[in-house]
């Protein structure tokens, strides 16, 4: 390491300064057995995830507390990232590592909504109600918008009027059964969250 003379005495002056602020007593106290923390996760359940964000599939490890009793709502209490996972070996990014604000906050949706045509507000929806909704809209733009043969009487089974947005965050497995479900309704727009 090359020092100068004039970085030499301010290293030197430092060190004195910090030497002679512990002699007069400014150290840490002791610390003493009988002042242990418990560990905040010690009773939690152990639950592990996959980041929500971007494309990359962190795995999380999600701490919760509760006691476990039927029809009471866990509380999440800690996020961390999984040392075990193979993509991001225990590493968070700044948006991985601040979940636990998201999974907490206030104006997360928990709830299907719909904005019905015309109007300017959001409406609740059950889940069950929300996907026989969708599944009403796909066979109805399907059948009128499907396409099974080309100009030159070839056989195409296209439907070009829907698109898919799949999670690139899924294993393999799931990302082909979602192709080939897609595949199979005749839909060409396909496409996952890693290239949006």
């Amino acid at each position: 390491m090359d020092m100068n003379r004039r970085q030499f005495f301010k290293v030197c002056a430092v060190g004195l300064g910090t030497s002679s602020l512990a002699a007069l007593g400014v150290a840490p106290p002791n610390a003493y057995a009988d002042q242990i923390r418990h560990f905040k996760l010690a009773r939690t359940i152990e639950t592990r995830n996959t980041c929500p964000y971007c494309s990359v599939g962190c795995g999380l490890i999600m701490y919760s507390q509760g006691d476990a009793a039927k029809n009471v709502a866990q509380n999440i209490i800690h996020i961390e990232g999984d040392s075990d996972h193979p993509v991001n070996r225990g590493t968070l990014c700044p948006k991985g590592a601040g979940l636990l604000d998201f999974v907490h906050s206030e104006s997360r949706l928990k709830v299907p909504q719909v904005r019905e045509a015309g109007s300017n507000e959001w409406k609740e929806l059950g889940w069950d109600e929300a996907l026989d909704r969708i599944s009403k809209h796909m066979k109805a733009d399907r059948d009128a918008n499907f396409i099974e043969t080309n100009e030159q009487g070839q056989r195409v089974n296209r439907w070009l009027s829907t698109g898919f947005l799949a999670a690139s965050a899924s294993s393999n497995e799931a990302g082909y059964i979602t192709h080939k479900v897609v595949r199979s309704l005749g839909i060409l727009g396909f496409d996952n969250q890693a290239r949006v």
